[in-house]
């Protein structure tokens, strides 16, 4: 299938077609003696998933494990419709998420009204999975992938408190979800991702010194795609965090709300990234990825928080 791009190590890259673009968000399927997939994308892509699983000699009974680093929807809106597809596999989640999984009901009201009538276009719904299947991970936990061969989880909020990285024992690979930003292949540009409410800054750069520790080979973003330069990208991720809080802390400090804000943000990084000198739909697209209302808005929610 064209969505599906080989990684090495048995892993396998999706494009989720979130939405109907290409390259905003990705799941891994890593087809080890235990297949697991990382990621479901929305619940509109849950249809891709399968048949790109399908294609790959997943069948419905073949897949053990789903994981997810968190519960936003561009990453876990198709759990429901996965595990559905999937009766054998087990759903893993952070303890902090995973009774959203089992009951959706608030986080998709939360969700109406951040998206409004986007919504259903963007994300569709999230469906109900049964509590049962679903193993709820604490600070570090472990998959099984088989052959001796893990998914080690490692708690990583910042972005999300219900967020964890994912390291394959194997290949060393480092499925970072949204805790080190967002990526964009084409560009090499990377944007924090600092939506609200959970974003934290001292939190965030601690799971960015986190990952550094792990020593991961490679990182796999969830937007989007594999980075090979690790300790480069991991530092242009807590570097990008730290202009973006300063430039919004300036212009809080100015008395600005927030379109101005964001205004004033949008324009003082412009030049940060190649993207936005690119095509309409790159920069739409990027926008999507990583807005520059949500991240300007998360910061200033915490700021707000924090009395700062």
């Amino acid at each position: 299938m064209d969505n599906v791009t080989p990684l090495g190590g048995d892993v396998y890259e999706i494009d989720t077609r979130m939405a109907g673009y290409s390259g905003i968000t990705a799941g891994y399927l890593i087809l080890g003696d235990r297949p697991c997939l990382v990621e479901t994308g929305t619940s509109t892509s849950a249809p891709v998933v399968r048949d790109a699983l399908a294609s790959l000699g997943v069948g419905p009974d073949d897949l053990a494990t789903v994981v997810v680093t968190h519960i936003h929807l561009d990453h876990a809106g198709g759990v429901g419709d996965i595990a559905g597809y999937f009766p054998s596999a087990e759903i893993v989640v952070h303890e902090k998420g995973a009774r959203h999984l089992a009951d959706p009901t608030r986080l998709m009201a939360s969700a109406k009204m951040v998206w409004g009538g986007r919504l259903d276009t963007l994300f569709g719904t999230l469906a109900p999975t049964d509590a049962s299947r679903i193993r709820a991970l604490g600070d570090v936990g472990s998959v099984d992938l088989g052959n001796g061969r893990t998914l080690a989880s490692h708690y990583s909020p910042g972005h999300a408190k219900h967020h964890v990285g994912l390291l394959d024992s194997l290949t060393g690979d480092l499925y970072v979800g949204d805790a080190a930003g967002v990526y964009l292949p084409e560009t090499g540009d990377l944007r924090p991702a600092s939506p609200p409410p959970d974003f934290d800054l001292e939190v965030a750069l601690r799971s960015i010194g986190l990952f550094e520790s792990l020593g991961p080979q490679r990182l796999l973003f969830s937007h989007y795609g594999p980075v090979d330069d690790v300790p480069a990208t991991l530092e242009r991720s807590a570097e990008e965090l730290r202009v973006w809080v300063d430039l919004t802390k300036q212009a809080r400090s100015e008395g600005l709300d927030l379109d101005h804000a964001v205004a004033m943000v949008r324009d003082r990084t412009r030049e940060r990234y190649l993207a936005l000198q690119s095509d309409p739909a790159t920069v739409e697209r990027f926008e999507l990825l990583s807005g520059a209302e949500s991240n300007v808005g998360g910061i200033m929610h915490w700021l707000d928080r924090a009395g700062s």
